[in-house]
């Protein structure tokens, strides 16, 4: 009598499908067990902490200089704010990614980082910091003075913002030291501007940009030369009696400078 499998085997039909969800279920239970173990290894906050910190101290290589991780440093900080969102090390930690991406002089990643923190929690003590900080990112990234100073201004709307919402911090003395660095830097800019159409003989425009360094960024050692050149544009565009008033101005306040020297020799010619 031959024997009967078909209770105990499954047919070539069913035997694939049958794989094909052993698969799944083992594949289902190799995810939950390695969410499962990816969250049961989490160290306490406090630990991720301390380990950031000491990564952040590097390491010597050959007794000359310290090499540091910054993206180790950055993760243990990053799993404190994935994992406690609500500890009391979750906004220190926050604040050391900013500062390592800072300190490993990748400027974007660190702005991004510097700027959230002020957003999302505007009461901190530590937000004048921040802007500060956000202010020295777009100052590291700095074109030369006849460039684009698109960060020029960033650095110095986030200096602008400090010295108004927070006059009284430690860090705003040190901002409106760059702040006036900043300033001279876009007068500069701006002179260098005015110069190349004034060497093209462009005087209108030329003169516009200079009044606009005198009404803008008056008091940065570069009023003489401005109002010197100014009224180079003002005599070649006929309007002698004005420029003989700045020649004037320059010879009476500014007269060690070698645009007042200038200038008489422009106010000898006139006689």
């Amino acid at each position: 009598m031959p024997l009967n499998f078909s209770t105990s085997m499954p047919s070539p039909r069913q035997q694939p499908t049958r794989l094909v969800l052993l698969a799944l279920a083992l594949l289902f239970a190799a995810g939950c067990a390695s969410n499962t173990a990816v969250f049961e290894d989490a160290k306490p906050a406090e630990e991720l902490y301390a380990d950031g910190m000491e990564t952040l101290k590097g390491r010597k290589i050959l007794w000359l200089f310290a090499f540091i991780n910054y993206d180790a440093a950055i993760e243990s900080f990053q799993a404190i704010v994935d994992n406690y969102p609500y500890s009391e090390y979750e906004q220190k930690a926050q604040l050391k990614i900013a500062d390592a991406y800072f300190d490993d002089e990748r400027y974007e990643e660190a702005l991004a980082y510097y700027q959230d923190f002020a957003d999302l929690h505007p009461q901190h003590p530590k937000v004048a910091y921040t802007l500060l900080r956000a202010a020295k990112c777009h100052y590291n990234q700095i074109e030369s003075v006849d460039r684009d100073q698109s960060s020029t201004f960033e650095a110095s709307a986030s200096l602008e913002k400090l010295i108004r919402e927070h006059p009284y911090a430690e860090e705003t003395r040190e901002g409106e030291e760059i702040l006036v660095r900043l300033r001279t830097r876009l007068a500069r800019n701006m002179l260098h501007i005015a110069d190349f159409y004034l060497d093209r003989t462009h005087w209108q425009s030329a003169a516009a940009r200079y009044r606009r360094v005198l009404d803008e960024y008056p008091g940065l050692g570069l009023d003489s030369r401005a109002l010197y050149r100014l009224g180079v544009c003002l005599e070649n565009m006929r309007l002698k009696d004005e420029a003989l008033r700045l020649y004037h101005v320059v010879v009476e306040n500014y007269a060690d400078s070698s645009s007042a020297e200038r200038a008489r020799a422009r106010i000898a010619q006139a006689e």
